[in-house]
């Protein structure tokens, strides 16, 4: 398990990356065209989309891992895709950057933890994702888009705290908290934390993406149609 959690980490980081390059041509592109006022007044609203967003699809990747590998019965489902999508989801994308701003004492800094602030719409997103991921277990999911959603809520969020300006070292360690905030905490996600309730995974087997950023379960004897 240690071994399979560890591969699965290690290959998980070009998706990442990408995602976290994303967010710094995001911010380099908001620095040099001077419009950092602009996008922090429009950055809470964009936060509280694709935070909900982010927990749907946690939700169900989460769900549908755990229903895949286990004859778990519903609730233990539901209970879960919950902890799975809302913790995990809350430490990417509001735990991990506001660290980032408590480093770099910014001055708007806040923890904004989503299912509490905004509990009518980020709770019945994950369990929307838990619905999806239960009663369509074999749904293929872009991983690509689970990153790029993740990346840019997490950015909106430090961008909540920036201020009127932001320097360039600072850019480079929200650079650093952006990769945190999304390779370790997605991959848990959905990776690491479903197997943990399983016990039916092949031996030999992991869960994988192909080129497309798909899920695909990969065994010795295993042969997708």
């Amino acid at each position: 398990m240690i071994r399979r959690i560890i591969t699965e980490l290690t290959t998980h980081i070009p998706f990442t990356a990408l995602g976290a390059a994303s967010g710094v041509i995001i911010m380099v592109v908001i620095i040099w065209a001077n419009i950092l006022p602009q996008v922090a007044e429009i950055s809470p609203t964009v936060f509280y989309t694709l935070h909900p967003a982010h927990v749907i699809l946690s939700a169900l990747v989460t769900t549908a891992i755990y229903k895949r590998y286990s004859k778990g019965k519903l609730w233990a489902a539901i209970l879960i895709g919950y902890v799975g999508s809302i913790g995990i989801a809350t430490l990417s994308d509001s735990i991990i950057p506001y660290l980032g701003e408590l480093l770099l004492n910014l001055p708007n800094k806040g923890a904004h933890i989503g299912f509490i602030e905004e509990w009518w719409l980020v709770n019945p997103a994950a369990l929307l994702g838990i619905a999806i991921g239960y009663l369509r277990p074999t749904t293929r999911f872009p991983h690509y888009g689970h990153v790029l959603i993740s990346t840019w809520a997490s950015l909106c969020h430090i961008i909540m705290a920036l201020g009127d300006t932001v320097s360039w070292l600072q850019a480079v360690i929200i650079l650093l908290f952006l990769f945190l905030a999304v390779w370790l905490p997605c991959c848990v996600s959905d990776i690491v934390f479903p197997l943990l309730f399983t016990r039916q995974v092949a031996p030999h087997g992991h869960i994988t993406y192909n080129h497309q950023g798909e899920h695909k379960h990969e065994t010795p004897h295993y042969h997708p149609k």
